[in-house]
């Protein structure tokens, strides 16, 4: 491994990741005594004297990190439930900005999607002798579409395919061959518990021995290092371009896969998040192009995680394209590219994050390698099943003309018309901070301002052992309520400090929450300043 510590941009990546090994063992020192005492019937029980300890467990578990649900997200709880105590805090609720739950944050499930969901958790409704009261409820395409789950489906309680129930998978298809012009295979779509089990089951696939790297984007969604450590692989990270709107050039992923072969890595895969997250930015079609004869040059499989495509804000100036799309369109020489992509119930207008629904597509992979993805989908026996209807849902939403659609508009446009306008908001707050400088959401959930922090604030983070950013992010949590993510969690350019926000708190409370905010920074900036 002394090979790979020669790269300056790795030893980098390498540092931010063990800011947060030591953040993780900090919190396992603080909490060690409350497991002790709460599993244990004698103080004299010691974790040593356990089968399995914290020396022998697996070791690679051990260097995983997920930043969005850490300290600050623990801390967040522990205040929370402070306050459901009666506890006199400066705040009077914790806001959750770190991770994009939209429900948690009291956006309203679609009416549609609950009704059907409703419908085959319950079939008794549906029978002949009940139909006069469902139908008090009920609008007539909701218990159409319910019955037609059923017929396909069975019951909500049995196994289903453990590729995903084939009506199901055949809907997926469709939406995706409407949605891109060209045809899909249901055989070669999976669905999954949430885009994160299927990014997971395919890096699983990937990754054969720990010379192997993927190639994520820094700033990146933990999810992919964190994977990539259980896994014992190779992060090869390329940097976004913060001062081009965090756009990315088939310049700097040449540097970042020339590097780690130097370093004796076999880079594999690529992952593209578009749009992005935690950076909002979406790609435009021709540094698309770029990217997949990159892959095509260089043989490398093309991950895309498109789980925000519906998450566009200006849709005129920078539209979503799918990376299928894109692909097809650039004709017979690219027949046989590998590429698997990503989406989910969790985002979009939809938000139903707790039913953990998602799909993933292969395209161009190879027989063999699709037998054996079957196989350990198999092993889970199936995704579950109300995860899968959302799904259904989600790419066969009420029609123009269906008696559920006026509604159905109504709630997505408002929800869609909302997160615009909430997204602006808090962009034109972040920029009126001192120091503070943040890019426009073309996409996704979230803002990832950079703050530029005095160095009296710097010199407290090092005193306590923390990066500056997450101590940034901690003091607001603890004065506002507020959690955010700092941008160490991320992965971010050396020298530099960053901070990821979700712009779903409600609208009502919008106000009140950035200049909450505002606030906080004044006070902040005013305490350390140099």
């Amino acid at each position: 491994m002394a090979s790979l510590q020669c790269s300056p941009v790795y030893k980098t990546f390498i540092r931010q990741l063990s800011t947060q090994h030591r953040t993780l063992r900090n919190i396992t020192a603080v909490h060690t005594p409350v497991l002790h005492k709460s599993f244990s019937s004698s103080s004299r029980i010691m974790t040593a004297e356990k089968i399995l300890n914290g020396r022998n467990m697996n070791s690679q578990v051990r260097k995983a990190e997920y930043a969005v649900r850490g300290e600050l997200a623990i801390r967040s709880e522990t205040l929370k439930t402070e306050l459901a105590k009666g506890a006199k805090l400066p705040f009077k609720r914790v806001v959750g900005c770190n991770i994009g739950n939209p429900q948690a944050l009291d956006q309203k499930p679609i009416t549609f999607f609950r009704q059907v969901a409703s419908l085959v958790e319950y079939p008794e409704l549906l029978k002949d002798e009940n139909a006069e009261a469902a139908a008090k409820f009920y609008p007539s395409d909701a218990i159409a579409r319910a019955k037609l789950l059923l017929k396909n489906i069975g019951s909500v309680g049995a196994y289903s395919h453990s590729q995903g129930i084939p009506h199901i998978r055949e809907s997926v298809a469709k939406f995706i061959s409407e949605r891109d012009g060209y045809p899909a295979d249901p055989s070669k779509i999976f669905l999954t518990q949430g885009a994160s089990a299927g990014v997971q089951l395919t890096l699983e696939m990937i990754v054969s021995h720990n010379k192997v790297g993927v190639m994520i984007p820094i700033p990146q969604y933990p999810l992919y290092t964190a994977t990539l450590a259980v896994l014992d692989a190779n992060p090869v990270p390329y940097y976004l371009d913060e001062s081009k709107q965090w756009g990315l050039t088939s310049k700097e992923l040449q540097r970042a896969y020339d590097e780690s072969s130097k370093m004796g890595i076999e880079t594999r895969a690529l992952v593209i998040i578009n749009p992005g997250n935690p950076t909002g930015q979406c790609l435009t079609e021709d540094n698309m192009k770029e990217i997949i004869e990159f892959c095509s040059k260089n043989k490398v499989i093309l991950l895309a995680d498109e789980v925000y495509q519906t998450n566009i804000y200006r849709p005129k100036d920078r539209p979503f394209h799918s990376f299928k799309k894109v692909l097809k369109s650039m004709g017979p020489k690219y027949e046989g590219f590998e590429m698997i992509s990503y989406h989910s119930i969790s985002k979009g207008m939809i938000g139903e994050c707790g039913r953990r629904g998602g799909y993933f597509e292969c395209e161009g992979l190879d027989d063999e390698v699709l037998e054996q993805i079957y196989k350990i989908s198999s092993i889970s026996l199936c995704p579950n099943v109300q995860g899968q209807i959302m799904v259904d849902l989600m790419v066969s939403p009420p029609k123009k003309g269906d008696p559920s659609y006026p509604l159905y508009k109504k709630e997505y446009d408002a929800i869609y018309s909302s997160l615009i306008e909430r997204a602006s908001i808090l962009e034109k707050t972040f920029n009126s901070l001192e120091g503070c400088t943040c890019n426009s959401a073309d996409g996704a959930m979230y803002l990832f301002p950079q703050i530029r922090l005095p160095k009296k604030a710097i010199e407290a983070a090092k005193a306590v052992g923390k990066e500056p950013d997450h101590f940034y992010c901690m003091a607001m949590l603890e004065s506002t309520g507020v959690c955010m993510v700092a941008g160490s969690g991320f992965g971010q350019v050396e020298g530099t400090a960053h901070f990821r926000s979700t712009f779903l708190p409600q609208p009502e409370l919008f106000d009140d929450f950035c200049s909450g905010i505002k606030n906080f920074h004044a006070d902040f900036m005013n305490k350390y300043r140099d």
